[in-house]
């Protein structure tokens, strides 16, 4: 089985990537991780603002698939995520949703084993789950820090063994990475970490000719869960639930307006992450709600396509935040 090193990593993906390996279509990789954090904190005296930051979201890889060209979907089937016995998380001052309140730099080494993470007296169940998986994008270079189209650090829970990750391919190859394990989080990622944890990440790729999806699209084994990454979350929001609205409508094959009460009535829209330069929303669509595999609804409508290029237009003139 193929395997790529966690030393064979990238800090941006950038529409120039240089693959480090090469995988046919329906073939296994195993992609070797290090933490979110580069491997930095050993102790619980090693905190955040002492960090190199340039060391911070390696993701390994990239990963040419042969036959992906623009316009096809990347499919990345999760197959297995083994996490190392421990894993950090880290807060302070300035850091995460409410970090004008945190008064101290704050390091926790958080022991993982028989299925738990260990919190002080509390065992949290261990579910590990990818925060930084995506592509090389249409054009120029994007921290892996900081999601959009192409994928990147999305912090979406459910991307976990068992789900299957469409990612839009924008040039040839695709060009895959992947880092930022955590073992647990919660959404939201409040505090600016998840148990952020070095693993060994397992997937097969796989090609979808003509299919890709206007946003990432994961699949698990109830829903569909569509992924959008703007620079606020009640941007990403509405994104969301417009992308939702769209798939139903095509899925089904009915009108908008059927599409966008039935999503009312059964969609949900939440949130992924809060935290990064770009902020993640996900509209879940029940599996029950539609017949036909997923891949016949993923390419976006026309007016889909223009709606999202009108917000990469207004988000590629805001400066980007590296994590």
């Amino acid at each position: 089985m193929k395997s790529i090193r966690s030393n064979q990593h990238v800090y941006a993906l950038s529409a120039d990537m240089k693959p480090v390996a090469t995988a046919v279509p329906r073939e296994t990789v195993i992609f070797e991780t290090c933490d979110a954090l580069g491997g930095q904190v050993h102790s619980e005296q090693d905190v955040l603002s002492e960090l190199d930051f340039d060391r911070v979201n390696p993701a390994t890889g990239p990963l040419a698939v042969d036959g992906a060209e623009p316009g096809d979907a990347l499919v990345v089937r999760i197959r297995r995520i083994d996490t190392a016995d421990h894993g950090v998380a880290l807060t302070g001052p300035g850091m995460g949703v409410l970090g004008d309140e945190a008064l101290r730099h704050t390091t926790r080494i958080l022991p993982i084993e028989d299925g738990v993470v260990r919190f002080d007296e509390l065992c949290l169940p261990s579910k590990p789950m990818i925060g930084v998986i995506g592509v090389a994008p249409s054009e120029g270079s994007h921290p892996t820090g900081t999601a959009h189209r192409h994928g990147g650090n999305m912090d979406t829970q459910e991307i976990a063994a068992g789900a299957t990750l469409y990612l839009p391919a924008f040039q040839h190859g695709a060009l895959l990475a992947i880092g930022d394990v955590h073992a647990a989080m919660g959404d939201g990622e409040v505090c600016i970490t998840g148990c952020e944890v070095a693993a060994s990440v397992v997937v097969e790729v796989d090609v979808l000719k003509g299919r890709a999806p206007t946003w990432p699209t994961l699949e698990t084994e109830d829903a569909v869960y569509i992924l959008v990454s703007l620079p606020t979350i009640g941007e990403a929001l509405v994104e969301a639930t417009r992308q939702g609205v769209r798939f139903l409508e095509r899925a089904r094959r009915t009108s908008f307006e059927d599409a966008y009460i039935l999503s009312s009535l059964a969609m949900n829209v939440r949130v992924s992450q809060l935290v990064d330069p770009n902020k993640t929303a996900k509209a879940v669509i029940p599996k029950h709600l539609f017949a036909g595999a997923v891949s016949e609804s993923l390419w976006g409508a026309e007016e889909d396509l223009n709606v999202s290029s009108a917000i990469e237009r207004g988000w590629k003139d805001r400066p980007v935040v590296r994590r």
